[in-house]
């Protein structure tokens, strides 16, 4: 079965730093780009990072431009986000998808998300 397990999240303090991991199976994880995408509490989804299939291209929503560093190691199956100077705006759920664009209902792989919380 096609799975996307995401790992990593927890609470940090503002200015700290996370570092977040999707493991992908079931699929063949080297010819997708893919996507990180979050919810903050009563928001809707903010499209967050993506990472082109070899990992040459990368992508970032303003927001987070300069704090956060996608990348994947293909021959793990697994993607990352690397998240610095984190602030209390970043709290959300972030989810790991198999996809890009605008339209988050061509995605066709999601994880189940794994919760980010930035508070002092």
């Amino acid at each position: 079965e096609v799975q996307l397990v995401e790992s990593g999240g927890g609470l940090v303090q503002p200015g700290g730093s996370l570092r977040l991991s999707c493991a992908a199976s079931g699929f063949t994880f080297s010819s997708y780009a893919m996507s990180w995408v979050r919810q903050a509490p009563g928001k809707g989804l903010e499209w967050v990072s993506v990472i082109n299939n070899d990992g040459a291209v990368t992508s970032y929503a303003d927001t987070v431009k300069g704090r956060f560093t996608i990348s994947r190691d293909n021959a793990k199956n697994t993607m990352y986000l690397q998240m610095n100077s984190l602030k209390p705006e970043d709290t959300a759920v972030y989810y790991c998808a198999a996809g890009d664009g605008v339209n988050y209902s061509d995605y066709e792989y999601w994880g189940q998300g794994t919760q980010v919380t930035v508070s002092s």
